[in-house]
Order: structure tokens, then sequence, then C-alpha cells
């Protein structure tokens, strides 16, 4: 059941909180109309460097040896990336010959989630209704559930274990003859799950200590198959539920017959490369936590980037940008410049409406205050600050796209232009036409 809350602002507090927002208002405006300038800068200097990238690169033909020629030079190449690198999680005693060893935790906890409704009353006030809703999820981190508004909730999150999620990568990968760059080795993305080989002896210690900790939260101990068959009890007996605790049951024995744990441990459980603290990994109860290990291994690879001697380095345009990359497989170099190229494109439309966005909520905050001034009779506050959004909007979208108009002339002159021109049509358009309308309709009204 959801946990409602309520709170009643009075009108003075509201007006005097305008106010405040005027100062947030222009804030978010500046923020936004810096990030309209930067983004379009941003944008038209990563074009050039693409376009000097796309006629500077050369096809390195066989990366499997040494080509002082190329030395100095931008190529493009591919070739198997490996790795003699011997990596290890301490803290499992697991490890492999990899380029690179990751660890991800996860934990089984509740997690509140809250959503906001208000109504204007007469007279100014506000009457704002929290209602908050609780559910069982997977997440990176622990919550403290001590925080939570809904006193059933409090109190009811617990963890069997924390551990740290970690990254380590190799330091010697080859590419054919050549050696790659520590940034070009964070590239590569071939995951493979990493076997697990956990000692019985460590098995059989953290079993121990998720065992303690779960006695401690829930005061007794149960086996996973009491679990199982309690769940089988307490649900309605339609054949779906039949069917999800037969499900379960045959989860959990799965699990359990492939761990390579010896010992048929009752709250810890491998299975393949992830290591389960719970109960029964087909029935996650709030506490378990599950670490997924992964190794990356050896691929083919692509390399854009300067020959360094026997690595590579970035390369760096006319206008100061620079580049490397690392894609997986094989891709020629046209392609590589065309997948940066709309990445760009997309990440400028990204930058465009949020700054958008930040300009026309920067301004709805300067001049919030009026329509809250006029909250006594909701009705035609409400009315009003309709009026105030479009204006606010439109003003945003103009003063936006003088910002882009401006930003574009100093790179491209034919289409800064193009883009004043329309802002002035949308001004004129709402200055002038807009007062003619006004006219025309008080005209009729005194008919």
């Amino acid at each position: 059941m959801a946990y409602q809350e309520q709170r009643t602002t009075g009108y003075g507090t509201r007006v005097g909180n305008s106010f405040k927002a005027i100062g947030t208002g222009f804030i978010l405006f500046c923020i936004g109309t810096a990030l309209l300038w930067w983004n379009e800068g941003r944008t038209v200097k990563t074009e050039k460097m693409l376009e000097e990238v796309g006629g500077s690169y050369v096809e390195m033909e066989n990366p499997n040896k040494k080509d002082a020629s190329l030395d100095g030079e931008l190529i493009c190449g591919t070739a198997l990336a490996t790795t003699e690198d011997s990596l290890s999680d301490k803290q499992f005693g697991v490890g492999a010959k990899a380029i690179a060893l990751h660890r991800r935790v996860e934990y089984y906890q509740w997690v509140e989630d809250s959503k906001e409704s208000s109504e204007d009353k007469l007279g100014g006030k506000e009457v704002t209704t929290t209602t908050y809703t609780y559910s069982k999820k997977w997440v990176s981190q622990p919550i403290e559930s001590s925080e939570f508004k809904d006193p059933a909730y409090q109190n009811k999150n617990t963890v069997l274990t924390t551990v740290e999620e970690s990254e380590q990568y190799a330091e010697n990968v080859k590419f054919g003859a050549y050696q790659l760059n520590e940034t070009l080795i964070h590239m590569i993305s071939s995951r493979e799950g990493l076997d697990l080989n956990i000692s019985e002896d460590m098995l059989n210690q953290l079993d121990k200590n998720a065992q303690t900790a779960y006695e401690r939260f829930y005061g007794v101990k149960k086996s996973a198959k009491q679990t199982v068959e309690q769940l089988a009890e307490t649900t309605v007996l339609s054949d779906s539920a039949k069917a999800v605790a037969d499900s379960l049951k045959a989860v959990n024995d799965s699990i359990i017959k492939n761990a390579v744990n010896k010992k048929d441990l009752e709250y810890v459980h491998l299975a393949g490369n992830v290591l389960y603290f719970g109960r029964v990994p087909g029935s996650p109860e709030v506490g378990d936590v599950r670490v997924t290990f992964e190794k990356v291994v050896p691929a083919k690879v692509t390399v854009m980037a300067v020959v360094d001697g026997d690595s590579f380095k970035a390369f760096k345009a006319k206008n100061g940008k620079r580049f490397q990359r690392l894609v997986m497989g094989k891709k020629s170099g046209d392609e590589i410049i065309d997948i940066e190229k709309e990445t760009n494109n997309m990440l400028l439309w990204v930058f465009r409406i949020f700054g958008v966005m930040l300009v026309i909520g920067g301004l709805k905050g300067i001049f919030g205050f009026l329509e809250t001034v006029l909250k006594v009779v909701p009705f035609i506050a409400n009315i009003f600050g309709w009026g105030v959004g479009v204006v606010c909007t439109i003003l945003g979208l103009v003063w936006s796209l003088i910002v882009i108009a401006i930003a574009w002339l100093f790179y491209r002159p034919i289409l800064g232009i193009t883009l004043l021109v329309i802002a002035g049509f949308l001004t004129w358009v709402f200055a002038f036409k807009g007062k003619d309308k006004l006219k025309e309709l008080a005209a009729k009204t005194k008919k």
C-alpha cells in the first residue's frame, strides 16, 4: 500500500519562494546560454578535426611487422589484441590471463520511489501530496532504509556482505608488433564470464559470515529447501502459481548442482561467473548479494592513432582537438570517421535540446512570480501562468536561435545569417502581429 504525506504552503511563503526562484532562474538561463554557445563551437571543432583525420590517415597493411616509415603517421590498421599478462582478483583468489578483469556487484534491496501532485486552494495556499511506493530491486549500492518515509519500511534493508566493485587492466597488450597505450586498452570490450575456482576454505568462510549476517537480521535460520517449500505452501495453488514454485525450485537445484564448491553451502552459491550470497538464488530475499566476474579476452580490433615508435599516441589536429580510437572487429578508416560524425551530430542535438530547455526553464523561473502572485484565485493564475509559459517558451526559442546563430557566424556565416533571419522573423511575429491581434480582439469586445 502506498504511503502519503501532505504539505501545505501558505500564500506568503509561496510568493517569497517565487521571488527567491528568480535568482535560480537567472542562473539556469546563463548556464543554458553558455551550454548552447559551447556546444556549437565543440561541434564545429570536432567536424573540422574529423575532416583533417579523414585526409591524413594511411592504411597499415601489416600491423604484425614494424614499419619505420609509418613512425609519426596517423594509421588505421586491424590486428589481434593479445596479452601475456596474468591478472588476479586477490580478494576472491581468482584470475586469468586477460586484457582486463571486472568485478560488478548488485544488492537486492527495498527501493523507495516518490511522486508529487499539487493542488492550489482559494486564498493562495498550496497542498502538495507526496506518494511513496516501495519495491524490491537489484541495485548497485546498499540503500539506507532508515530514511524511508513509511515507518513500515524503515530499517527493512540489510546486506549479507559488502563487496567493492573493481576493474584492472593489463599493462602489456600487443597489437601485432606494436603495443597499445592505456587509453586504447580501455576501449577493448570483448568481455566474457570468468571461470570461478574459489577455494573451499574461502567459500566456507564466506558462507559462515553470510549466515551470521542473515541470522542477525532475520533472527532464524532456514535452509534453501525450506524457503522453496514455504513459498509453494503460502502461494495460492493455481496452475500458474505451482509453475512459479516449481520453476524456482528447479533454478535452485540447477545452481546447486552446477556449483563448483564441493560442499552444499546454504548461503553462498557459485554458478558460472556469478558468486551469489543468499539462500535461494532463484528467489532473492532482501540482503542478497550477487557478484559477477568478467574478463576481457583477446580479440580482433581496429586502431586509428599515430604511430609512436612501437606504440601509439593521439592525433593532434590543427585546432588542438585530439583523436585516437579503437573499435571492435575490422573497420576501414572511413567507416570509423562516419561513426564519429554520427556520434558528433547526435551529441549536437542532445546538448541543443538540453540547452534550450535550460533557457526556457530559466525564463519561467525568472517570471514565475507573476503567476504565484495571482494564486489567491487559482483559476485566473492558471490562465495567466499558461500565457507566461507560452511567452517564456517563445522567448527561449528565439534567444537560443540567436545564440546558436552568433556562435555559427564564427565558423559558417551563411548558416548563421539564416538562423538570425529566422529568429528575427519569430520576434517580429510575436512582437507586432501579436499586438495587432490584441487590438483586433479589443475592437471586437467594444462592439
